[in-house]
């Protein structure tokens, strides 16, 4: 049987130029083409209590390395909530540094408090950040409104792409289209989302209503492929942590148009996809990586804690499966 590849997937290859200016994809061109792709979600390295810059580094040079599209600073695989908002701006202003244009930066806030997440946009727009990312309130369950009223105020304090971090899972909040729409009405910039939300009805009623240039990243690993086949952009998922170059992969194999090639990729991928998720991230990506010998050690901050030996031999299984030892 042929490939499946689809007459209306139009392939949309990555070109790398200074993330500062537009970058043009086949024939399109948009302020907001270079939110797409696998944007890795870096997990933060420790070493007895500190973080280890120096390793930080060379994990971003590895992502560049292996292909990875952008860099996600301060998302839940950075065990943000557990640095103070000094550290979570010392990281977005050391991979700004790192990067040097070579790759995007997306970064994240990681607080449910107006006041840090303020000081937090603030230092990133001055730091130079190619977008921001803001979570939703957590914790606190405010209205749709009140949320709507959150973002218009953060978001009046840079023109930098201002991105939702959508985690209903862990904020306790679930954000609605008709949001979507009001806080797009209040903030030009909006530009997209970070979508942890497996409703497929959510992200086309997003894309139906704020248009195919409002970007959204799928922020799970297993409704990754899906959410793309329905008109998400890209994906931020930790999975990038331990296997750069075939997340990668399958974003450029979909986007090229290989249907069948990007299902073969997912399915290659979903034993670790599963895996990622067998204890609270980011602990089976930071043993995984310890495995794989690009982290001296698996340090999390409490109430993290490494992975169980149970878990471990599991993990020892899937990197086996997929062929990374």
């Amino acid at each position: 049987m042929g490939s499946r590849t689809s007459k209306n997937v139009r392939a949309n290859p990555i070109v790398f130029v200074n993330v500062q200016g537009a970058i043009a994809t086949g024939s399109s061109m948009s302020k907001y083409n270079f939110l797409q792709g696998a944007y890795c979600p870096l997990i933060v390295p420790f070493g007895d209590g500190k973080i280890d810059f120096e390793t930080y580094g060379k994990l971003i040079e590895r992502q560049i390395l292996e292909g990875s599209h952008g860099l996600l600073v301060n998302a839940t695989s950075g065990e943000p909530t557990t640095l103070t908002v000094e550290e979570r701006c010392q990281l977005v202003e050391f991979a700004i540094k790192a990067s040097n244009g070579r790759r995007p930066v997306c970064a994240g806030t990681a607080s449910e408090s107006f006041e840090a997440t303020a000081s937090l946009i603030d230092r990133f727009d001055k730091a130079g950040a190619d977008s921001i990312l803001v979570v939703t309130p957590f914790y606190v369950s405010p209205p749709q409104r009140g949320v709507v009223s959150y973002f218009g105020k953060l978001a009046a304090r840079t023109r930098k792409p201002f991105l939702v971090y959508h985690i209903p899972g862990r904020a306790g909040f679930a954000l609605t289209v008709d949001t979507l729409e009001a806080i797009k009405d209040q903030v030009p910039h909006f530009a997209g989302l970070k979508n942890t939300d497996t409703d497929v009805g959510f992200v086309t009623g997003a894309l139906t209503r704020l248009g195919r240039d409002f970007r959204i990243f799928a922020g799970l690993e297993l409704p990754t492929l899906p959410m793309l086949s329905i008109g998400g952009c890209g994906m931020m998922i930790t999975a990038s942590n331990v296997a750069p170059r075939l997340v990668a992969q399958l974003y450029d194999t979909f986007a090229s148009g290989d249907i069948d090639g990007a299902i073969a990729l997912n399915l290659k991928l979903y034993p670790l996809f599963r895996g990622v998720a067998l204890e609270s991230s980011p602990i089976p990506v930071k043993y995984m990586l310890k495995r794989l010998g690009v982290l001296k050690a698996n340090e999390h901050r409490s109430p993290l804690v490494p992975a169980s030996p149970d878990v471990e031999k599991q993990l020892d299984k899937i990197l086996a499966d997929i062929g990374l030892v």
